[in-house]
């Protein structure tokens, strides 16, 4: 199977299923973050577990779902088995993200398994939302699951699913969000054992592997050009959550024989706090990374992934271990490795945009009965094809944004603010996207917590271009520090000013771009 015709097609078929186990999800999810901010992702697995097709979600959920995928096969699932897991040491990204893995059965065998990361809103731990500011080590961010069998031999642990619904704050939240994950996986189940119905199982099975070895060449044609290249590039994080001290990254990339080779040698060990983040989630960025430099024909698949080789030190805090907290690495780290290598890609030639806005701008409320998180978009930067959008997600998120309507239906929030922060781009002969400006009011006492960058280090602009404003937490008009938590009564008001894009090039001699 080699014609690019037939490539297609299959790439299409695969993808749809995937696309088609997103849609099921979230007409079935409970909570806005996932019914509404679509914060899960979807993906296709070979028998050998391979990732084969995904759907256009999160690129830091889908860039590791092939560890947790190892760890479940590791496990000798059965046919019709379900596995649930969030373990960063068993594929996970961080604790609120929970994963399913269904394998998929066909006459008594498996012949493939279905993926869904979803973003719950709460998994216990010591802090509403699971997503803490100064936790040390990951037993206090949630509830941690190694991979567990939640349907065997297609029955479901109702005991082992009241365990889990026990250790969290919102019980029927989440039993609304995992039912939704147990339909996706299952529609995707359908979907793939219907491919093989009308082609047969070989045919379906060489389509993939003919896949992965296509998106394969195409990552490494796109690299050949660069044989030889070579950047180096250093950034920092805002501190770890519990000490403000920066903590420096660092990356060597060379290109040698059509693939891309990354050395964090330089890059700080572990830190006390949350900002560590295990190695699939480095690999999900460094995929992201290489992903855009390809062509949107190419099939996004683990393909790709075999074109990228990566070296860290041990004990190093992009390839974080046990019992490391890891809650802020999944968001904040994941955003920051991301410019570290497209500024490498930039020292080794290749042209890429300015800097975005480098964070999600975590914000978590909790209360009595309820927790909300979101993350808020920013200025994305400028390149040399124009300005940068205004107000989106980027990088390793790949969100939308909670609709104040279903905010407000849901919790006791008011949103008394929600626009584009004018005139944080950066300035340049294209202008940098510019950040939003998000203000809450409560109406109850709550927590809130905050797991934010780029509040003192500033997106950079290429080429001459300015940088873009940093962010700005700020409680009652008083600031807040990059990372915090904070006991909140009726009537406080909390306000972000997300970072805006870097700019790109030299402003013109009219003026026009300042």
């Amino acid at each position: 199977m080699t014609s690019a015709l037939d490539l297609a097609v299959w790439s299409s078929a695969f993808a749809m299923i995937a696309e088609e186990m997103g849609s099921v999800l979230i007409r079935g999810a409970l909570s806005p973050n996932i019914r509404e901010r679509r914060d899960a992702s979807c993906a296709l697995f070979d028998a050998e577990g391979r990732m084969i097709a995904q759907a256009a979600h999160i690129p830091v959920h889908l860039g590791a779902l092939p560890e947790a995928v190892r760890a479940v096969r590791a496990r000798a699932p059965q046919p019709g088995d379900v596995f649930l897991l969030n373990s960063p040491w068993a594929g996970g990204s961080h604790l609120p993200d929970l994963t399913m893995v269904e394998a998929i059965a066909l006459d008594g065998v498996i012949v493939g398994y279905t993926v869904v990361r979803a973003h719950h809103a709460d998994v216990g731990g010591m802090s509403p939302g699971s997503m803490p500011q100064g936790a040390t080590e990951l037993v206090q961010e949630g509830l941690v699951l190694p991979p567990v069998r939640l349907v065997r031999g297609g029955v479901m642990d109702e005991e082992l699913f009241a365990l889990v619904l026990a250790n969290v704050r919102t019980p029927e939240e989440r039993r609304g969000d995992l039912a939704a994950q147990r339909a996706s996986c299952a529609a995707g189940a359908a979907g793939w054992r219907a491919l093989i119905a009308r082609h047969g199982r070989a045919v379906v099975e060489q389509a993939g592997a003919s896949l992965l070895e296509y998106a394969e060449r195409r990552a490494v044609a796109r690299l050949a050009p660069l044989d030889g290249a070579s950047g180096v590039a250093e950034d920092f994080l805002e501190g770890d959550g519990v000490s403000d001290r920066e903590v420096p990254l660092r990356v060597a990339l060379r290109v040698a024989e059509g693939r891309l080779h990354l050395d964090f040698a330089g890059t700080s060990p572990m830190v006390a706090g949350n900002v560590n983040c295990p190695i699939q989630v480095t690999r999900a960025a460094a995929l992201f990374v290489l992903r855009a430099l390809l062509d949107d024909d190419v099939p996004t698949n683990e393909g790709i992934a075999r074109a990228i080789a990566i070296t860290t030190p041990d004990d190093c805090c992009v390839a974080a271990k046990a019992p490391a907290a890891v809650a802020a690495g999944n968001v904040e780290m994941s955003q920051r490795i991301t410019d570290l290598l497209f500024a490498a890609l930039a020292g080794a030639g290749v042209e890429v945009p300015a800097q975005g806005q480098g964070t999600m701008n975590n914000v978590t409320f909790g209360g009595r009965g309820w927790t909300f998180y979101e993350t808020l978009g920013g200025g994305q930067g400028a390149s040399a094809k124009g300005p940068g959008p205004s107000g989106v997600h980027v990088g390793m998120s790949n969100t939308r944004n909670t609709p104040i309507e279903a905010l407000e239906h849901a919790y006791p929030i008011v949103i008394e603010r929600y626009a584009l922060r004018d005139g944080s781009g950066g300035a340049g002969r294209h202008r940098g996207g510019d950040g939003i400006v998000r203000r809450y009011r409560v109406l109850e006492p709550c927590t809130v917590t905050l797991l934010t960058e780029r509040r003192a280090r500033a997106p950079k602009g290429a080429q001459g271009g300015a940088a873009g404003a940093v962010g700005e937490n700020l409680l009652n008009g008083e600031r807040l520090p990059a990372k915090c938590r904070r006991d909140l009564k009726a009537g406080d008001v909390l306000e972000i000013r997300t970072p805006g894009g870097g700019g790109w090039g030299e402003p013109l001699e009219d003026g026009r771009g300042r």
